[in-house]
Formats: C-alpha cells, sequence, structure tokens
C-alpha cells in the first residue's frame, strides 16, 4: 500500500498490465516521449521500450482503428486520446467499428481494447478541452463506459478494463487527477465494471454523482448531514452499462433522489437515471428526482467555469427543496 493520486495509480496499473501481460500495448498522442498530455503514461516507455509505449500522430481515428486492428489480432492496445472534446473525429470507428464488431463477426471477433480519455471542466483549458459527453457513448450498445473517482477505483477499473473481452471507453476526470489522494494497494487487483459504489449510507436522501463531482457531492452531503439529515451517497463508477439494481434499491429505501452532474442537463446520463427511478421506484418516491447539471450552453472559458458547474451551494439547496417536498 502507498499513498498515491489518481494519476499516480492510473500510471501504476498501465505499468502492472505491461508487467504482467506481453499482449497489452499502449499507444496515443505524445504518450512515449513525454508521457502525455497528463503525464499519466510517464517513465513506462523508458521501462518497456518504444514497441509497447509509442507515440502516434494527430489522428484521433486512425488511433482508435489501430488498436481496433490489434484487438481483432489478439493484442490488448490501450489508446489514449488527450481530451474529450478530441474524441469526435474517432466517433465513426467507435461507433460503427469497435462496440459492432462482436455482433458483426457473429461473435467469431471480439475488441479487447481500452480507449482513455481525459474529460471535464474546472481546469481552465481552452476551447474542446472540458467537454464532458459521457452520455453519447453511454448510449452506443456494446461499448462500456467507465468513470473513476478514486484513485484505489481508478487502478482496479483500469485492470478490469484491460482484462474485459470488450472494448471500454474509460474516462478520467481531468480536476481529480491530482487533487485526490489514498491509500492504493500495489498488488493486482481489480475492480468489478458494472456495481456502483455506496460512498456512504444514509436514510433521508440519495445523491447520485460519478467522475469529477463526487468531491462536490460529497461536500454537499457533509453539509446536509450537519443540518440533520441522513445522505446517502452513490458513486456510479459505471455509465454503460448502469447498476440499475443498486440504484433502485438506494431510491426506493430513501424516498428522495438528486443526481448530480456536470454534463448539460438535456438528455445527460441524469435523465435516465431519473427515468429508471421512476420506473422502477415510482411508489417508493416522496419527492421528484431531481437534476443539478450543468447549464445547456458550450462550456465556457475559463473565466465562466465556475458559474457552469455545479457548485456545493446548488447541489445542497436542490437536495433541501427535495427533501421539504
Amino acid at each position: 500500500m502507498s499513498e498515491q493520486t489518481l494519476a499516480q495509480a492510473l500510471n501504476g496499473a498501465l505499468a502492472t498490465a505491461l508487467e504482467t501481460d506481453e499482449r497489452v500495448v499502449l499507444l496515443g498522442e505524445d504518450i512515449g516521449r513525454t508521457g502525455g498530455v497528463f503525464r499519466i503514461t510517464d517513465g513506462l516507455r523508458a521501462k518497456y521500450g518504444e514497441d509497447r509505449v509509442f507515440d502516434t500522430p494527430v489522428a484521433e481515428s486512425g488511433i482508435v482503428g489501430a488498436a481496433l486492428g490489434m484487438a481483432i489480432a489478439g493484442m490488448h492496445p490501450v489508446a489514449e486520446l488527450q481530451f474529450l472534446g478530441f474524441s469526435y473525429p474517432a466517433y465513426d470507428q467507435i461507433i460503427n467499428h469497435v462496440a459492432r464488431i462482436r455482433n458483426r463477426s457473429n461473435h467469431r471477433f471480439t475488441a479487447p481494447m481500452v480507449i482513455r480519455v481525459p474529460y471535464g471542466g474546472g481546469i481552465g483549458a481552452a476551447e474542446h478541452h472540458s467537454e464532458s459527453t459521457e452520455a453519447i457513448y453511454a448510449h452506443i450498445p456494446g461499448l462500456k463506459v467507465v468513470v473513476p473517482s478514486t484513485p484505489s477505483d481508478a487502478r482496479g477499473l483500469l485492470l478490469a478494463a484491460i482484462e474485459d473481452p470488450d472494448p471500454v471507453l474509460f474516462l478520467e476526470p481531468i480536476r481529480l487527477y491530482r487533487a485526490v489522494k489514498e491509500e492504493v494497494p500495489e498488488h493486482y487487483y481489480t475492480t468489478g465494471i458494472g456495481p456502483l459504489r455506496v460512498e456512504r449510507e444514509g436514510k433521508d436522501i440519495t445523491l447520485i454523482s460519478w467522475g469529477a463531482m463526487i468531491k462536490e457531492t460529497r461536500a454537499a452531503a457533509g453539509r446536509l448531514e450537519e443540518k440533520g439529515a441522513s445522505v446517502e451517497v452513490l458513486d456510479l463508477r459505471t455509465l454503460s452499462p448502469l447498476d440499475q439494481d443498486g440504484i433502485v434499491d438506494s431510491a426506493a429505501k430513501t424516498g428522495r433522489v438528486v443526481v448530480v452532474h456536470e454534463a448539460p442537463k438535456n438528455a445527460g446520463l441524469g435523465a435516465e437515471v431519473a427515468a429508471l427511478i421512476q420506473e422502477r421506484a415510482l411508489y417508493s418516491l416522496q419527492a421528484p428526482v431531481r437534476r443539478v447539471a450543468g447549464w445547456d450552453t458550450v462550456f465556457p472559458l475559463k473565466r465562466s467555469e465556475a458559474h457552469y458547474l455545479p457548485s456545493l451551494d446548488r447541489i445542497v439547496r436542490a437536495a433541501e427543496e427535495t427533501l421539504e417536498a
């Protein structure tokens, strides 16, 4: 065990995978010589060689297409796209080929590959660097979508994603890379893709979130508990497939739910969570499910980020209104 940031945990997971399985290779823009835009692959090329950790041209469609070819051939590639906003040129490859290869080939071929993508705002980046459009990818059958929010989950989920026989989009919340630390085991372990994590148990209201927004959601739960409320916090961890039973069980227990995400509210994943709860736990609800989300506009530049991202105050206010309903 050692205290690690989320970035260090990811680097360690990649090193472990490279050490353990010779089929694992890493590819992406600047991941070799410079260790990636956020230095997640720092030092791995020097240790494992340029044949297993290599740079690619600035061509997201080519990166994903090459990874797919390697996966079909029996390798376990881990491709990095620098930002979620840069992933759209590769969308054709992801939706038409990566996610469909098992079905298209009648199960003769699979795509055991991971697409790592830093995502989310709050870092003062330029345009196309702060998108949170995870719902687009969660909508694609055949593609798993995973988002860690703690260092220990980051290691376990990434190793599980690399092991998975089917493609996994692995979203990494940029704002948390070096903002959180915890003790992380250094041995090989996996965290199951699918089950959510109950961060704290409560009986009055459930707060549901994932990725970077777990930080504000956790703080909101603490403030609400200071005022006498018993708050349950769920970290979804896997956005596709959703842990439907875990979500419904918590909603049925507390009867009140607030979903928090930084993506735009319109057609965001929070809408799917709310629909699921009303379909399976409607008669347990004591108030409508509320959503606290980003605004339905393009993610703003640095000076306006704080107005866009769901704040602690917005989450607490929504929870209080739900408790009073």
